[in-house]
């Protein structure tokens, strides 16, 4: 259980009320500081994998952990961000680009209880290099959008997280339906 990739993926869970608290607050500051810890969180999510590989520890605990931990942090950073204020009264993600988020936060949602329903099937449902994809576009978007509110003056990061959500947005409606097809076959 305290195998280093565990304690990288249990350090990503604690993070999140951490960048929570940091994104309550509008100054840049605070933003510039959100930016540099999900950064570092962002890191740990690819090394807990590529050390629990490479090292031969991967583990129940971590496999279960590992996406939890992910789910979370996109989960309360989308969240933060569409309520999110800064020097102006607009939040990060506003208007019609909520509903890029809510896309993001609904697929997360149907794909766990989807992932909970076959894992009682014993039916495995491996994560897709699509849905890796997904992800990378996820934790871009993000952070563009985390570090547009540290440099208010440069418009065009917030537009590179906004295109990045989208993406992500479209790639989650692919890889969402495709576990969705396959979880439907054990639906008997």
């Amino acid at each position: 259980m305290l195998s280093l990739p565990n304690l990288l993926t249990l350090s990503r869970i604690l993070a999140v009320p951490i960048l929570v608290f940091l994104l309550w607050r509008p100054a840049p500051i605070d933003y510039s500081i959100t930016f540099v810890l999900y950064c570092i969180v962002g890191i740990t999510d690819y090394f807990d994998g590529y050390l629990a590989r490479a090292h031969g520890q991967i583990s129940r605990l971590g496999q279960f952990l590992d996406p939890i931990a992910d789910k979370i942090m996109v989960a309360a950073v989308l969240i933060m961000l569409i309520s999110s204020r800064k020097a102006n009264p607009e939040p990060e993600i506003a208007g019609l680009h909520i509903i890029a988020a809510l896309i993001i936060l609904l697929r997360e949602i149907i794909v766990s209880g989807l992932r909970e329903f076959l894992a009682e099937l014993k039916v495995l449902m491996p994560v897709s290099r699509l849905a890796k994809w997904k992800t990378t576009l996820q934790l871009v978007a993000l952070g563009a959008l985390i570090l547009s509110g540290a440099l208010p003056g440069q418009p065009w990061v917030h537009d590179v997280g906004i295109v990045s959500l989208w993406a992500a947005a479209v790639l989650t409606l692919v890889t969402g339906w495709d576990y969705l097809r396959v979880g439907v076959r054990h639906m008997d």
